[in-house]
């Protein structure tokens, strides 16, 4: 009896990567998904699929290595912040290394043919698997029919027959598949990375136009709360529910302060340990104004750090003055 062929996915959760690893576990492969962890992409749907799936899943968090791409990516971005093509290569190179490592034959992806117009037309397939080094061993089980063969279709080790030919934009095969490979359950086409999300690149661009080096708090602050950037160029992130509140306080770093005011529900207020005083003040003002305060009534802003606590005697302003200073 010989070797049990042993087929690596990358594996996001959603259903075209459930799909491609049902299509391969039908040819009686050994399947397993690894996911890819940065500030932009977590794992927890992927983690869901798997366990649905009966995968054995691999996660790994690759954040320092994807830094890099948020600055200055080879292939340019896409229409947010996404740098689609630099990033599926780096996964590709990174899954290549625990395919050596773990014993896996080949590669697997749920990429479809033009399905994405940036990074999944034919030359962008081409160029991704050719620069992650691995151009043979990477299988798209979605589209392999409509692509040159590769080495696990060439060697025998899956039937390209029973591989699918789907092709651009539309879900309506991916749909009557999952009926068809006993798929109940899978996540809509939702979420996924949040460079595309117009709203978070954004909010990406602004940081970079203001900071050279960013560090992984920044970039989780990014997710959460209204943020601000201030006239002497210091930002304040406001909280809009206690959960988001919560989520400020777990990415507070030593030296950053939390504002609050006293005597009135509201958010609380992260700035940055840097923040120049007239920032501060200003920082002050907008945590009142966004407050239950009343316009015009006089309050008591706390400043919380690691010494003892400032305070803020203030009038309460209209969240209209702050406007032009909300990315």
């Amino acid at each position: 009896m010989g070797k049990k062929i042993r087929a690596l996915g990358l594996l996001s959760g959603g259903l075209d990567s459930m799909l491609a690893a049902a299509v391969l576990k039908a040819q009686g492969l050994e399947v397993a998904g690894l996911t890819l962890v940065t500030p932009f992409f977590g794992a927890e749907r992927a983690r869901q699929s798997a366990a649905y799936l009966d995968l054995p899943h691999y996660v790994v968090d690759i954040y320092d290595q994807y830094l890099p791409l948020i600055h200055t990516p080879p292939h340019g971005f896409g229409r947010g912040h996404n740098p689609c093509i630099d990033c599926h290569i780096l996964m590709l190179r990174e899954a290549g290394a625990i395919l050596a490592a773990e014993g896996f034959d080949f590669l697997f992806t749920g990429e479809v043919l033009g399905q994405r117009p940036m990074s999944q037309h034919r030359g962008a397939l081409n160029l991704v698997a050719r620069e992650s080094g691995l151009a043979e061993l990477v299988l798209r089980p979605l589209s392999a029919r409509l692509l040159k063969p590769t080495a696990p279709e060439l060697l025998g080790w899956v039937d390209r027959e029973r591989l699918l030919d789907l092709s651009g934009r539309s879900r309506k095969r991916q749909m009557a598949l999952a009926l068809e490979y006993g798929l109940s359950r899978y996540p809509a086409p939702a979420g996924g990375c949040l460079l595309t999300d117009p709203g978070f690149a954004a909010r990406i661009k602004e940081l970079l136009r203001h900071q050279e080096r960013v560090c992984r708090q920044d970039l989780e602050l990014l997710k959460w709360g209204r943020h601000f950037r201030l006239p002497g160029g210091a930002k304040a992130v406001v909280g809009r529910t206690h959960r988001e509140n919560e989520a400020l306080l777990s990415l507070k770093t030593p030296g950053d302060l939390i504002l609050k005011v006293q005597d009135y529900p509201g958010p609380l207020v992260l700035v940055p340990a840097s923040a120049p005083p007239e920032d501060l003040k200003e920082a002050a003002a907008l945590t009142a104004a966004y407050s239950d305060a009343p316009e015009g009534a006089p309050v008591s802003v706390i400043v919380q750090n690691q010494g003892e606590p400032g305070l803020y005697q203030l009038t309460t302003s209209a969240k209209d003055r702050f406007k032009g200073w909300l990315i």
